[in-house]
């Protein structure tokens, strides 16, 4: 617990649990505690190496000239940070389609999955075995019967298990269907608790999705616990979709020794320059395995430069002190600081951690929407109309150390328009939090707010 890179709140939290359960405890950290081993680190960093010249090479010489980012101004630093801390190339001839509905996402997925030519790439933490599931196993096996190249890439925990009976017809076809990092049985391990939270699909090279919804029934508002599902994902066309295809082949060349993917120009096209794309798109990734925590700063410099508003959407707000004073901060300069929250949990711990902490921020100067139609799920950020965020990290320390993500950096005015007109429409179907509303919460809750957010960094 002291070796390593470990922030000193999660060393106390896991403090208090091992204290607190002795015996308990000790088996709770040996599964969701241990940090990678160094040969897994390695092992991962290494194919961040091995062939990744080659698609970065294609990627420069398809994306524009090394001065693209001068014609970003204002976003410019974002870039080279990106640059930098991530090698996220910026991609300038992009289009983008925004979803915010889960029913028009799936329709809009499998129509160009139907229409793959040569390969359909999958990754996402949950792929339940239920309708959807087996809907999307079913096309797929019906592509891979046709010759397309199908690999499906998903975490068996996020997933709850491997449903070995629903992939067997993908798998008899010729598809490929692997869970990330995981030996054949999830209770050997112990990384259950670093997860690949990412959700990307790419298709043939030239379509792409990034964004918050997983694969399953609940996704399309069919749950009733969870009813109307609101979340956000993009749909891609352009260069960003060469920068999701590296991610996946990163991915994937990690989890399996077997099949190993290599760069080749059926994976990543040529793409034809035209004027009708012009969204600039920077992909970001995260995780366990790199300690710079991209998206995070990606986040945290969101924040410190924003000069008018700050919008958020996230399910859960559980921020570390840097983001949470920065947001303060910017909060209390007269920036306009709105986030937006779910009105009922899915973790019970963690909702009121993020109770807690969306009081704090209220305490500064903030508003804070309770969405009230369903579940808010979206994982959003803009800033000052100008530079948005779309992808798989929520605003919890989990996703900024914790779990592998894939975050969508937008450089877009048009964009971050449409994502501001989508968190005005949700606005009316939310209710504006006040002091009173927390301080008329039972002690009970109140209490509970403060142990969750005492036990956050673990959450």
């Amino acid at each position: 617990m002291f070796h390593g890179e470990r922030e000193v709140s999660s060393v106390w939290a896991w403090l208090m649990v091992l204290i607190t359960f002795p015996g308990l405890g000790l088996i709770i950290y040996m599964f969701l505690g241990r940090n990678l081993t160094s040969k897994k680190i390695f092992s991962l960093q290494t194919q961040e190496i091995l062939g990744i010249d080659k698609i970065v090479e294609n990627q420069k010489r398809l994306a524009l000239k090394t001065h693209a980012a001068d014609q970003l101004e204002e976003e410019s630093s974002f870039v080279r940070l990106f640059l930098k801390n991530d090698a996220a190339l910026l991609t300038l001839e992009n289009s983008v389609k925004i979803f915010t509905d889960g029913p028009d996402k799936f329709k809009q997925l499998f129509a160009d999955i139907k229409a793959a030519k040569h390969h359909v790439n999958l990754e996402y933490f949950t792929i339940y075995d239920d309708a959807i599931g087996n809907e999307l196993a079913n096309l797929l096996t019906q592509k891979a019967q046709a010759g397309i190249r199908v690999r499906v890439l998903y975490d068996q925990w996020g997933s709850h298990g491997r449903h070995d009976k629903m992939w067997r017809r993908l798998r008899d076809a010729g598809g490929q269907v692997i869970p990330f990092l995981s030996p054949r049985y999830v209770p050997l391990t112990f990384r259950i608790n670093f997860r690949d939270h990412r959700k990307l699909v790419v298709i043939d090279g030239n379509v792409g999705y990034i964004g918050g919804y997983n694969v399953g029934d609940q996704y399309l508002g069919r749950s009733k616990k969870f009813g109307y599902w609101r979340d956000t994902h993009l749909r891609i066309e352009g260069d960003a979709v060469l920068a999701i295809q590296s991610r996946f082949f990163t991915d994937w060349n990690a989890t399996t020794k077997k099949q190993q993917l290599t760069f080749s120009d059926d994976y990543f096209p040529q793409h034809q320059q035209t004027k009708k794309h012009s969204t600039a798109i920077q992909i970001v990734s995260s995780g366990p395995d790199d300690s710079n925590k991209q998206i995070q700063t990606g986040y945290l410099k969101m924040f410190a430069t924003a000069t008018e508003k700050i919008f958020i959407q996230t399910p859960y707000f559980i921020p570390d002190q840097a983001v949470l004073e920065t947001l303060r901060m910017a909060a209390q300069s007269g920036v306009e600081v709105s986030l937006m929250i779910p009105a009922f949990p899915d973790h019970p711990f963690v909702y009121r951690a993020t109770e807690w902490y969306s009081k704090q921020l209220l305490q500064a100067g903030a508003k804070i929407y309770r969405y009230d139609y369903g579940f808010m799920h979206a994982k959003m950020v803009m800033i000052d109309g100008r530079v948005s965020s779309v992808g798989s990290a929520n605003q919890d320390i989990r996703s900024y150390t914790l779990n592998f993500e894939a975050n969508a950096f937008i450089y877009d005015r048009d964009v971050a328009q449409q994502l501001e007109i989508i968190y005005q429409k949700d606005m009316e179907n939310s209710t504006l939090l006040d002091a009173q509303y927390f301080e008329n919460q039972s002690v009970w809750k109140k209490f509970v707010q403060r142990v969750s957010r005492l036990i956050s960094p673990i959450l």
